[in-house]
């Protein structure tokens, strides 16, 4: 038995060509697995799938009514595909699009000012926040927002805080949509933003950040969310949300992503990592803080000395 086992896996000859065909083959089926994942597609392809076994057992049990109808009704779903999987299909060669991009190339002034338009938004996200005055603003880095732009109300205006507060006022006319900020300009105000198809707590998240994550999963933008009735300000990026309770740790995060590109140069995991960062020196400065707090109580209340009997 051993002696036949050895002589079948001798006969196995393994080509380098077919390993780089199977890896390749994984990693695309990974990949549109990873599009469609958290949203409503993957019902439809759960049903494509069970149509296709249906498909299969019908033309083992030679069902040639069934086996004709549902051949027809493939050829219909190929052009359905499209109409359905319409935002997964856009959002996979938005991806591919940004594999090995140039755009640290195309706009060096936009890299080299980011800590400056950092500081600018974080000031006035925190400022909007501490009003309890609702906003969502989009950072445009590698994926042009111009259709987006399009249905808002074009501005192309120098960017300054004035300007943020006023459009973000409760009475102002384009409060309630979205801001595109390009570089050191605002493009445009009142955008209607994509909601997002992924599933997420109605209770937790209202509609700016639903279509803050919706934006970010079909391009690179970075999104401020500041909320209406908590005054929180969080950044969005890759559907991904992180927290930010102070204006410097804003900054400092949206310095980090408005300086890294797609192509490879951006920081491990992107807002994971930048929140990761976030947290430890929060974490830092907190005991630091509490080691201080300490010891000034002791210096201010020493403990009393032992008798000696």
């Amino acid at each position: 038995m051993i002696d036949q086992l050895r002589d079948l896996v001798a006969g196995i000859e393994i080509q380098p060509i077919a390993v780089l065909d199977i890896l390749l083959t994984a990693l695309l089926i990974y990949g549109l697995f990873s599009l469609i994942q958290g949203t409503r597609t993957v019902r439809l392809v759960i049903g494509a799938m069970v149509l296709y076994v249906i498909y299969v057992a019908a033309q083992a049990l030679n069902l040639r009514l069934l086996s004709g109808i549902l051949q027809t009704g493939a050829v219909v779903g190929l052009l359905a595909i499209v109409v359905i999987f319409q935002p997964e299909l856009r959002r996979a060669l938005e991806r591919i699009g940004r594999v090995g991009s140039m755009g640290w190339l195309l706009a060096p002034s936009s890299q080299r000012d980011s800590r400056r338009v950092a500081t600018l938004l974080a000031h006035t996200a925190i400022t909007l926040g501490a009003e309890r005055i609702g906003a969502l603003i989009v950072i445009e880095r590698e994926t042009g927002l111009q259709d987006a732009a399009e249905s808002g109300v074009m501005l192309h205006a120098d960017l300054s805080p004035e300007l943020l507060q006023s459009i973000f006022s409760p009475h102002a006319a384009l409060h309630d949509g979205a801001v595109i900020v390009r570089g050191e300009r605002i493009v445009a105000a009142g955008v209607v933003l994509p909601l997002t198809e992924t599933s997420v707590p109605r209770e937790r998240y209202g509609t700016r950040h639903r279509a803050a994550i919706g934006i970010t999963e079909q391009t690179d933008a970075v999104v401020i969310v500041v909320s209406e009735e908590s005054g929180s300000v969080s950044l969005v990026e890759r559907g991904r949300i992180l927290r930010t309770p102070d204006e410097e740790r804003l900054a400092d995060a949206l310095t980090a992503l408005l300086r890294t590109t797609d192509g490879g140069s951006r920081a491990a995991g992107g807002l994971v990592a930048v929140g990761r960062t976030s947290w430890d020196r929060g974490t830092r400065l907190r005991r630091l803080h509490s080691r201080r707090a300490a010891a000034a109580r002791i210096a201010a209340d020493p403990p009393p000395a032992s008798r000696v009997e």
